[in-house]
């Protein structure tokens, strides 16, 4: 059975996602990064970048959320677009696209406005830019398609997902009014059952919320030392 190292922050998010559309018998193993589980010697050994997901399947480890997305559409033959090299060259643009710069750009945007330690105007100013520019890359992509690689729903709609959930968070709450098609896009894949049962998924354990002095040091080591 596949093993799933599992945080409820966006890049597992996709995953579960995944695992929830296919059907794939799964065990989920929790990793809480605030309490720093994401540095014990064992996980390191699953994934040298101490970071949530990995995914082991029998002999097989994968981490990072985009390539074990890859992974499972190959296992399993679904979720990707027809196999020519257009229609894949495709896939691997925006998924790369949302591997280097959503994810990215997103995540160092939270960091800066919610946890770095000032001064920090310049970083937040640099990160928010980024983040909206890459965004709105991904609303105008959206206009004219109902998803990603165009009418079928693919692995890159997943990928998408597990950030667009932290859209507010990230942008502010006046985000949606400046990205409707990528709040359409998140409406209708919250609508499936299987979102709905990844997003179930957070509420099987407890997972520490407070960033104390605990979370920052394992987060963020470099602003603690």
């Amino acid at each position: 059975m596949i093993k799933f190292y599992y945080h409820p922050s966006p890049n597992p998010a996709k995953v579960a996602l995944f695992l929830e559309e296919t059907g794939l018998a799964y065990e989920l193993i929790p990793v809480d990064t605030r309490k720093g589980e994401q540095h014990d010697p064992a996980f390191i050994k699953i994934n040298p970048n101490a970071k949530t997901p990995a995914l082991v399947d029998n002999d097989n480890i994968v981490f990072d959320s985009n390539a074990i997305l890859l992974y499972l559409a190959e296992k399993t033959g679904k979720f990707l677009p027809a196999d020519t090299l257009k229609a894949r060259g495709e896939m691997y643009s925006w998924l790369m696209f949302v591997a280097t710069g959503i994810g990215p750009y997103s995540g160092q945007a939270v960091h800066f406005k919610h946890f770095a330690p000032e001064p920090k105007d310049y970083p937040v100013t640099r990160y928010t830019f980024e983040a909206w520019r890459h965004w709105r890359i991904i609303n105008d992509h959206l206009a004219n398609q109902p998803y990603m690689l165009g009418s079928e729903y693919t692995l890159v709609d997943m990928a998408v997902w597990g950030w667009a959930r932290a859209v507010p968070f990230i942008l502010g709450n006046e985000a949606w009014e400046k990205l409707p098609n990528v709040k359409r896009l998140l409406d209708k894949i919250n609508e499936r059952p299987a979102a709905q049962r990844s997003e179930a998924l957070k509420a099987q354990h407890s997972y520490k919320t407070e960033m104390d002095d605990e979370a920052r040091k394992a987060m963020f080591p470099q602003i603690t030392q």
